[in-house]
């Protein structure tokens, strides 16, 4: 980073980015986007020590870096990711084009189930190779965050594979990974009938045993008709409960059990997809302070019509994160811009509350919102530096990427 043309000479160790604009997305800023006009980030030991007026710089010692202008915001959030798994689903999604219906696909092997069998049949660095491009995708879109669930095993030496993957990906790359256990996904083919016992695998040997390894940091559970029950799901929350594990769930996608509910129930992080909640399911959210995160693209890629109760969640000021949902089967998006759009064209977000939800309500959606997500004293200093006059931008054209920078802890990744 020191032969970057655009430095200066420093006397210390404080790193100052200035003529720029920054977009902080601190609540405590009125003003759209936490926008600051003529102000300076200044950065130490990873972390933003300050934001400080232009004019106060005159004196002021340190690395000195010139944005020409440019605009600043956090470091995007993506907060609900499937990135590890193997094999592919495209020819399925032709089949249900051409109008074969998905309970057929299933019947002759697809859906879920094949993307189980393609995953364990992947050894650890086939896995690891394919989840890389993936992340490569997000990281030059300006992502600094990304959680990666795992629920393509299915049982406990595939599990962990997935999450010993993520782990790998996190250990290599300028970037910082959630990881979360997903093995309440499916009842994996071996289980077919008997759902009740494979969740007392996940929560007798799966959970405890890779929690016991440090391979996951949060759980989450598909509490769906064609997942698991209220009760089963349940199981898994009280489980995670005992060893003091935070919970998160795949809710209300298809249709409406309650599971907002229940996750509220287990103060949980969030409760993600969310198209069928209901006012109770909104109160609850908003009593417990879950976050909802917002998932459109996989409205989109299926073509659903139910969409999620925007005005009721902001009725009662329930935070709206915004995610890709990678995966193969329901949103093969690698791109948090086209999530932006999506959620604005498809939901009614507005361009700022789509950058929130991947910025500071995204944060929170991960545990993290005293860390991430904002420009301001104290975070960490992971942002993104575009070729921008404003945040619209990168909603509004997804298909264009004026990303100039990419800094994570400070230092500069591309």
């Amino acid at each position: 980073m020191t032969s970057d043309p655009l430095m200066s000479e420093y006397a210390d160790t404080d790193i100052i980015w200035h003529n720029a604009r920054l977009a902080t997305f601190d609540p405590q800023l009125s003003q759209p986007y936490g926008l600051l006009e003529h102000h300076a980030l200044v950065v130490r030991d990873g972390r933003i020590a300050e934001i400080v007026p232009e004019s106060s710089l005159a004196t002021r010692q340190g690395k000195r870096i010139d944005l020409q202008g440019r605009l600043v915001t956090p470091g995007l959030i993506d907060c609900h990711t499937h990135l590890v798994f193997g094999g592919s689903r495209a020819t399925e999604w032709e089949q249900r084009l051409n109008g074969v219906s998905y309970q057929t696909i299933s019947a002759n092997g697809g859906g879920i189930n094949s993307t189980v069998q393609a995953t364990r049949l992947a050894t650890e660095e086939a896995l690891t190779r394919l989840a890389q491009e993936r992340l490569e995708r997000l990281m030059r879109e300006g992502v600094t965050t990304v959680e990666i669930k795992s629920g393509y095993g299915l049982d406990l030496n595939n599990e962990g594979k997935m999450l010993r993957v993520a782990q790998l990906l996190a250990a290599s790359n300028a970037v910082e990974i959630s990881p979360t256990l997903l093995a309440a996904h499916a009842i994996p083919a071996e289980y077919k009938g008997r759902g009740d016992d494979y969740i007392t695998l996940v929560c007798e040997e799966i959970l405890p045993t890779l929690w016991q390894e440090a391979l996951f940091e949060t759980v989450d559970a598909f509490c769906e008709n064609v997942g698991f029950s209220p009760e089963q799901t349940e199981r898994v929350f009280c489980a995670a409960q005992v060893l003091n594990i935070p919970v998160k769930g795949h809710v209300e996608q298809l249709s409406s059990l309650g599971g907002a509910q229940l996750v509220s129930h287990y103060k949980g992080l969030s409760a993600d997809h969310i198209e069928y909640l209901n006012e109770e399911g909104v109160s609850a959210m908003a009593d417990s302070g879950t976050v909802a995160v917002l998932l459109p693209g996989a409205f989109y890629f299926l073509n659903e019509t139910q969409k999620p109760p925007v005005e009721s969640l902001r009725h009662h000021g329930v935070p709206m994160a915004v995610a890709t949902d990678y995966n193969p089967g329901t949103s093969p998006f690698a791109s948090l811009h086209l999530a932006m759009n999506m959620a604005c064209v498809k939901f009614g977000l507005t361009p700022e509350e789509a950058w929130t939800g991947v910025t500071r309500h995204a944060a929170r959606a991960l545990g993290r919102q005293d860390s991430h997500g904002q420009l301001a004293a104290g975070f960490v200093a992971d942002f993104a530096i575009w070729d921008a006059e404003h945040p619209v931008e990168m909603v509004y054209e997804p298909g264009r990427n004026p990303l100039w920078q990419r800094v994570f802890r400070g230092e500069v990744t591309k």
